[in-house]
């Protein structure tokens, strides 16, 4: 596993520097090398090269177990990135601490445990979605970010294979 001298707020800040997400900017970022998903997903989203990689832990216990990158081969499309969590909980109210005012964009369709409620924040660059499970709804779970630039900006990973 590898070890990150950064907080997860301090991650998610150096991650947002890195739009346009590339692979290689995500590595260097999270100390971790990223590997192409499973291959059926080019069937499910042609036009996205699906990266994943993981975990890594960071300074305040909080690990990002995983890591799930789709970019496209055009330089002007900015990628898609979400992680999940484990470790220490982090609650909606720290969340709302560092970024304000959060809409509801997602919530749970009773289809499973992993189906999460989306808090998002709408920042600069594009939307920043903080995922709770059903599981275990007061902590946070996932994390994804959403770049301007999409011709639609979704708020959870869900919706990427009906991303334009």
């Amino acid at each position: 596993m590898t070890h990150l001298p950064m907080t997860l707020w301090q991650t998610i800040d150096t991650l947002v520097q890195q739009i346009p997400f590339r692979r290689a900017k995500v590595e260097r970022v999270l100390g971790i090398a990223l590997f192409d998903s499973d291959p059926r997903q080019f069937i499910i989203e042609p036009s996205f090269q699906p990266l994943e990689g993981g975990p890594v832990r960071l300074a305040d216990g909080i690990v990002i177990e995983n890591i799930d990158l789709r970019v496209r081969p055009q330089e002007s499309h900015p990628g898609f990135l979400a992680v999940d969590l484990i470790g220490t909980c982090i609650s909606l109210d720290t969340v709302r601490a560092h970024y304000g005012t959060l809409a509801i964009t997602d919530y749970p369709r009773g289809r499973s445990l992993d189906e999460v409620t989306s808090f998002t924040a709408i920042l600069p660059w594009g939307r920043l979605s903080f995922g709770f499970s059903e599981r275990n709804p007061g902590c946070l779970s996932e994390i994804c970010f959403a770049p301007k630039g999409l011709k639609r900006v979704t708020p959870s990973r869900s919706d990427w294979a009906n991303q334009d």
